[in-house]
C-alpha cells in the first residue's frame, strides 16, 4: 500500500511537471502568403529550427493564399483576434502592430540592420523608433516579355522610352503572328494597376493627403484599358473572372507560355526561373513611359507583430530570427529577393539568363521611384483606391458600368474612404 502510494505521488508529481511544462509552452500563430511555393515552404522550415533552438515556443505556421489575407486579416485584427503575427502587403494594418522593441534583445542592433525601411511598418501615430517587424522583401511592378515569342514573330522588343500602348500593340503583333491566346494582361490587383497610372501622369494623393481618384491622366489610362479588352489585346476574362476586389494572380498564363506580356513584379522572379526552366526566353521591360515619366510602383512585403499577442517577448524571439542578417541573406540569394535589410553583396544564386537579365533590369529601375509613387505607397488607407480600381474596372470590363459610371462610382468610393479615414 505504502509502496502505491508512492508510485500514485511519482505519477501526480510527474503529472504536475508536465503539465506546467506545457503551461510554460508559448504557443505563436504566424500566417505566411507568397506565390512562390519554394519560399512559402523555406519559411516552414525556418521557423521548425526555430522551434528546435526554442523548445518553450510552438509556432503554427498557416499557410495561406494572398486573397485569403488581404479578405480575412483586417477583420480578425479589428476585434482583436487574428494571428501573432503575419506576412502581409497592406499598409493599413500597421496600426494593428506591436512595438517590439522593448521585448527585443537587441532592438538597436535590429533597427541598425534595418535601416529607414522600418519607417514603413510606422503609421502616424507610431513611436518614431517603433519596431513593429521587418520589411521581408521590398517591390517593383514592371512587364514580363516572352522573349521567345517576340522572335517568332519578327517583332522587336519595346526599349527604353516605350509607351504602354507601345508595349501593348508590339505584344498584339506577336499575338496575331504565333496564335497566342493573350497578347496583354496584369494580375488583378490596384497595386498593379498604378504604375502605369503614374506614368500617365496621375497622382493619387493630394497635397492634403486624401486621396484623388480618378484625375484626368487616370480616367485617360482606365479608357485604354477598357478599349483594349474590347479589342482583345487585354481579354476581358483576365479580370472578369473573378467578383468583387477579390486578388488574382496570372502567373501560370506567363509560365505555360499563353501570355505574350504580364505585368507584375520581382517576385516572380524566382517562380519563372523554376517553372520555364528552359521552356522559353524571357525578360523584363523597363517601365513604360507617359506624361508623368517612366515610372514602376513600388510595394513591400512585411513581417509584422500585432498587438493582440499573448507573448510579446515569443514573437519578439522569432521577429529577430526571421530578420537577422544571415537568414535576410540566404532567404534574399535564394529566392531572388530584394531585401529591406542592408544585407551588403547580395549573392543572387542565378545561372539562370533569364533571371539575370530581369533582374538586372528591376535593379535599373529603382531609381525611377518617384516621391509622389513613394508617397501613395505609404498613404494611410491605400486599399480604398486598390479596392475600387479591381471592382470597378472589373464591372466596365464585364459591361455592368459603362465608362463614366465607372469614374463616378470609383470617385465615389474614394470620397466615402476619406470620410471614413478622417474619423479615425
Amino acid at each position: 500500500m505504502a509502496r502505491l502510494n508512492v508510485v500514485l505521488s511519482t505519477l501526480a508529481a510527474a503529472s504536475l511537471l508536465a503539465g506546467q511544462a506545457q503551461a510554460a509552452t508559448q504557443n505563436l500563430t504566424f500566417w505566411f502568403t507568397d506565390d512562390d511555393p519554394n519560399y512559402v515552404k523555406k519559411m516552414g522550415e525556418l521557423v521548425e529550427k526555430f522551434e528546435k533552438a526554442h523548445p518553450d515556443i510552438s509556432v503554427d505556421y498557416v499557410t495561406t493564399s494572398y486573397a485569403q489575407s488581404k479578405e480575412q486579416l483586417p477583420l480578425q485584427l479589428s476585434v482583436g483576434e487574428g494571428p501573432d503575427l503575419a506576412k502581409i502587403a497592406d499598409n493599413s494594418l500597421m496600426k494593428f502592430t506591436l512595438d517590439l522593441r522593448p521585448y527585443m534583445k537587441d532592438p538597436d542592433g535590429f533597427a541598425k540592420l534595418h535601416g529607414n525601411t522600418l519607417s514603413l511598418l510606422r503609421d502616424d501615430k507610431s513611436a518614431p523608433d517603433k519596431i513593429g517587424g521587418y520589411v521581408a522583401s521590398q517591390t517593383l511592378n514592371l512587364p514580363f516579355v516572352n522573349v521567345t515569342l517576340f522572335e517568332q514573330a519578327g517583332v522587336p522588343i519595346p526599349k527604353q522610352g516605350a509607351t504602354l500602348a507601345d508595349v501593348v500593340a508590339a505584344s498584339v503583333k506577336v499575338a496575331d503572328k504565333t496564335g497566342v491566346e493573350i497578347p496583354f494582361t496584369m494580375d488583378r490587383s490596384g497595386h498593379r494597376f498604378s504604375g502605369p497610372a503614374y506614368s500617365y501622369g496621375a497622382n493619387f494623393v493630394n497635397s492634403g493627403g486624401t486621396f484623388n481618384f480618378p484625375d484626368a491622366p487616370t480616367k485617360a489610362y482606365i479608357k485604354d484599358l477598357y478599349n483594349w479588352t474590347k479589342t482583345g489585346a487585354f481579354p476581358k476574362e483576365m479580370w472578369g473572372a473573378a467578383g468583387g476586389t477579390r486578388y488574382k494572380n496570372m502567373g501560370d498564363e506567363f509560365i505555360n507560355a499563353n501570355v505574350v506580356t504580364y505585368f507584375a513584379g520581382n517576385w516572380m522572379v524566382n517562380p519563372f526561373k523554376e517553372k520555364i526552366g528552359d521552356a522559353f526566353e524571357w525578360t523584363a521591360l523597363n517601365a513604360p513611359c507617359g506624361d508623368g515619366g517612366c515610372i514602376p510602383m513600388p510595394g513591400a512585403t512585411y513581417v509584422a507583430a500585432f498587438k493582440q499577442t499573448k507573448h510579446p517577448k515569443a514573437v519578439a524571439e522569432l521577429v529577430e530570427y526571421l530578420g537577422s542578417g544571415p537568414v535576410q541573406r540566404e532567404l534574399a540569394e535564394e529566392f531572388i529577393i530584394i531585401p529591406g535589410a542592408n544585407v551588403n553583396n547580395i549573392n543572387y544564386q542565378l545561372k539562370d539568363e533569364n533571371a539575370k537579365s530581369a533582374m538586372t533590369v528591376f535593379a535599373n529601375n529603382a531609381s525611377n521611384v518617384t516621391e509622389s509613387i513613394r508617397r501613395f505607397q505609404k498613404a494611410k488607407g491605400g486599399n480604398i483606391v486598390y479596392d475600387t480600381i479591381v471592382q470597378r474596372m472589373s464591372q466596365l470590363i464585364v459591361g455592368e458600368l459603362t465608362l463614366e459610371e465607372t469614374y463616378e462610382r470609383m470617385a465615389s468610393d474614394v470620397a466615402r474612404g476619406n470620410a471614413e479615414l478622417t474619423k479615425q
